[in-house]
């Protein structure tokens, strides 16, 4: 199989700062599951625990316990929810332990827990009414299921960091006896009902798995694939270009090639994209991959794939806490889309793609990035961290250039912070500006007045 590697000179030599460096939890497992029953059955021991001041353990809220114990085959342990935690009356439970009435971390956990969903076949009279990222959508042929959101493994998070433990090392084994094919982040598809993965290099645990087919394109690999051997080369070709130009404008070298899944969502209606590196799902009943290629669409969708290419900078290589968090993932990942659009795609297509995010938001009410204190206060999540947000950051691109806005993404994401708050946001910028005028006049118009909208409209000139 021949791999494709963009090698830029010395860049191995660069220090830069990621999560990998911190201590990761190993989990060794068997899991079994039916995609035509809708069952799931987990045993998981976890290891290499990291020593936390407090934490929970979330797991799936559809998951019913068997046990936890304490190291392996150890005794049981006793257990609470954590009603305060942010997913834990979502997709997601939130458990701890107990000893002598106190929480306690165990440094060995040994969790069996099942599960049964619903299944939802492709037809039309056989639909749910959502589908989205955390569920674990059975929809007849296949099982997709993310690992950061579902919690269909247990998720270790560190509540005084904000930090949570999604990517692991693991090595498991999975039994499907009416699958065909079998997925997970960090190894190579295979055909075949059972079979043993493991990644040292830590990994959400993004699955799918099911009945159909693979192609691979010079170590792209494409799962359930609509497109034909040259187009799949194409698309791998639009692929690489936009990881090499990330790369080049950033000096942070790219990580492995990409994997792409096309499948159907198991409600009528919902279509998205979401990546859990190094896997990007297109999840639709209509437009499959042949949108990105096809020259009546390509410039609507190419932006969509930019976006989730650099989520690998924004949420893999580096995952931002606190309140902003959310919006610095999402909303700096869309304003890579916006210049792989610009430079690639067609600077027609980005001033088309500006004018239309402008004109949705023009009457959103946004509370300034400065008096953020909670996710609530984005009131609209969509709109505040992919359509306000990127436009704050092309505003300041007109105040400070863009050669100086490349040097603050690289900061953003080189920068060592255990807290990437308002703060840590602010004095990167101010440290690549290195003007405290400047500074001052960018935090007043963009960051703390209740004109922020119409300031970023004034200068992009969209008012």
């Amino acid at each position: 199989m021949t791999r494709f590697f963009c090698l830029i000179p010395a860049l191995s030599l660069l220090p830069f700062y990621t999560p990998a460096q911190d201590t990761v939890p190993l989990l060794k497992g068997r899991v079994e599951f039916s995609i035509t029953q809708g069952t799931i059955e987990c045993h998981w021991v976890m290891t290499q625990i990291p020593r936390l001041e407090d934490y929970t353990i979330r797991i799936n809220s559809g998951m019913n316990p068997r046990y936890f114990k304490k190291g392996e085959n150890g005794y049981p342990l006793n257990f609470e929810w954590d009603l305060q935690d942010t997913l834990s009356t979502g997709e997601t439970k939130a458990y701890y332990f107990l000893s002598n009435r106190k929480k306690f971390l165990p440094d060995t956990i040994e969790f069996s827990y099942t599960g049964r969903y619903p299944v939802f076949y492709d037809s039309l009279k056989d639909y749910s009414g959502v589908d989205w990222k955390g569920n674990l959508s059975f929809n007849g042929y296949s099982l997709r299921v993310d690992g950061t959101q579902s919690g269909w493994y247990p998720v270790l998070y560190d509540v005084k960091k904000d930090k949570k433990y999604a990517e692991v090392r693991y090595d498991l084994e999975i039994n499907c006896s009416d699958c065909s094919t079998l997925y997970i982040n960090g190894n190579a598809p295979v055909y075949a009902s059972k079979a043993r993965f493991s990644s040292n290099i830590p990994r959400e645990m993004m699955l799918y798995c099911g009945n159909y087919r693979y192609s691979n394109v010079d170590g792209t690999y494409i799962l359930n694939p609509d497109l034909t051997e040259e187009e799949t080369r194409q698309f791998a070709k639009i692929t690489n270009s936009y990881k090499q130009f990330l790369e080049r404008k950033l000096n942070i070298p790219y990580g492995d090639q990409v994997t792409y899944i096309r499948t159907t969502p198991s409600s009528e209606f919902n279509g998205w994209l979401f990546v859990s590196y190094p896997t990007i799902a297109n999840i639709n009943h209509k437009a499959g991959l042949k949108q990105f290629l096809d020259p009546k669409t390509s410039d609507w969708f190419k932006p969509f794939i930019a976006h989730e290419i650099g989520h690998y900078y924004f949420g893999t290589l580096r995952d931002f806490n606190t309140e902003l968090g959310d919006m610095i993932n999402e909303g700096f990942a869309e304003y890579l889309s916006f210049k792989i659009t610009q430079h690639l795609i067609g600077d027609s297509v980005y001033r088309k793609k500006i004018a239309e995010k402008a004109r949705a938001i023009a009457r959103f009410d946004a509370i300034p990035m400065g008096r953020i204190k909670s996710h609530p206060d984005y009131q609209d999540r969509e709109l505040y961290v992919y359509y306000y947000a990127p436009l704050i950051f092309t505003a300041i691109e007109k105040e400070i250039g863009e050669k100086k806005m490349w040097e603050w993404i690289r900061s953003l994401l080189t920068t060592k912070a255990e807290f990437t708050n308002y703060g840590f946001l602010t004095g990167t910028l101010d440290a690549v500006v290195k003007d405290p005028v400047q500074s001052a006049l960018i935090r007043s118009k963009y960051f703390q007045s209740e004109k922020a909208l119409g300031n970023l409209l004034e200068t992009l000139g969209l008012q």
